[in-house]
């Protein structure tokens, strides 16, 4: 992928936003140029089409998601650590960007037709499958219990976001990274003492 402008990350991050918002990508040009505050002509000029620009939408999910579970890489951390910092990272970018699920949906739809689609899909596999060997050291648990502890805790970090109308969850548990690591620390500790 290209190096990206000021201008067009702000384009990209508000096409992200508003798949999550619309939970499609069925987005028209002139919504994001005006999420974006741009003119519809600076769309066209960074990415000449709106396929283009999808494109750019999904590699820079591709992107962001590495970013997010780089932690699981320090070995300055201890795995608890890892999986704490990691989790807290998957919840800011789901409430930054509610429309990575959306994409992750669509990529699995189409990966066997699509060949970004199947990156996708095969990238965050990659990533799930670190971080769920990981956590499963910190719960210190073997299958199946390891696949429930990871169910059990990737549900309690997602859930809370997706659903924050819904349910009414005591919003400064999620916009506070503090919060945040706290309910990730608590949700560690239950598991662990199952």
């Amino acid at each position: 992928m290209r190096e990206l402008t000021g201008m067009q990350e702000k384009i990209l991050d508000k096409a992200l936003y508003l798949i999550g918002k619309n939970a499609s990508f069925d987005i028209p040009v002139r919504a994001i140029a005006r999420e974006a505050q741009v003119n519809v002509s600076a769309i066209n000029y960074y990415f000449r089409t709106k396929n283009e620009m999808m494109r750019y939408v999904k590699e820079f999910y591709i992107n962001n998601t590495i970013a997010a579970y780089a932690a699981l890489d320090d070995e300055s951390c201890s795995d608890e650590e890892k999986v704490i910092i990691v989790a807290n990272e998957i919840m800011e970018y789901t409430i930054k960007y509610p429309g990575v699920l959306i994409i992750l949906r669509e990529a699995i739809k189409n990966q066997n037709t699509n060949e970004l689609d199947a990156r996708i899909v095969e990238i965050t596999d990659s990533l799930n499958k670190k971080l769920y060997h990981t956590l499963a050291r910190v719960l210190k648990t073997d299958e199946p219990d390891a696949q429930y502890g990871n169910m059990v805790f990737l549900s309690s970090i997602i859930h809370p976001i997706m659903n924050m109308e819904i349910n009414h969850f005591k919003e400064s548990i999620i916009h506070s990274k503090e919060e945040r690591l706290k309910y990730i620390a608590y949700i560690i500790d239950r598991l662990k003492s199952k």
